[in-house]
């Protein structure tokens, strides 16, 4: 595992269940999008998944896990968790709701447990890589370890990114 200067609670939470994964840290970088972070660390953007989180017309928040080159498809994720219709959380609901801020919310230590759907893709992987909990940080997980601690499933929910 790299030196890090600090451990965050995704870590720890990890490290409690005794599961392997590996910190990449951009703290001192200009990175900002999720497919910087890809650039970065010289990783296909399919590997690299952005942490959404949604609140359905049922008023149940949601969290979808989706590859940082694809988009997420609304009707799609509602049609993956039974709801009419779902949007995205404001920015300035996210810290009160999951503990995390914009950019480093990620789905390991949320205050809540939400139905979480991982894009189908995300096993063409052996391991992905997932918010640290805090802007800055990665973490490589194997999928399957990644199962152990979170319980999701997959879906198709994505589409190709817009205005690109």
């Amino acid at each position: 595992m790299n030196k890090i200067k600090e451990k965050t609670n995704v870590m720890r939470i990890l490290d409690q269940h005794k599961i392997d994964y590996v910190v990449h840290d951009y703290t001192n970088s200009e990175v900002i999008s999720g497919k910087d972070v890809a650039a970065y660390f010289n990783e296909n953007e399919e590997k690299v998944f952005k942490t959404l989180v949604t609140i359905g017309k049922s008023n149940t928040n949601y969290v979808f896990l989706v590859p940082v080159n694809k988009d997420l498809d609304l009707k799609k994720a509602a049609s993956s968790v039974n709801e009419k219709n779902i949007e995205m959380i404001k920015s300035k609901d996210l810290l009160g709701l999951t503990g995390y801020i914009h950019g480093g919310c990620s789905l390991i230590g949320m205050k809540k447990t939400f139905k979480t759907v991982i894009d189908k893709t995300v096993y063409n992987n052996e391991s992905i890589f997932i918010s640290g909990g805090k802007i800055g940080y990665q973490i490589e997980i194997k999928v399957d370890d990644l199962k152990k601690i979170v319980n999701f499933i997959t879906f198709d929910i994505t589409k190709e990114k817009e205005n690109e």
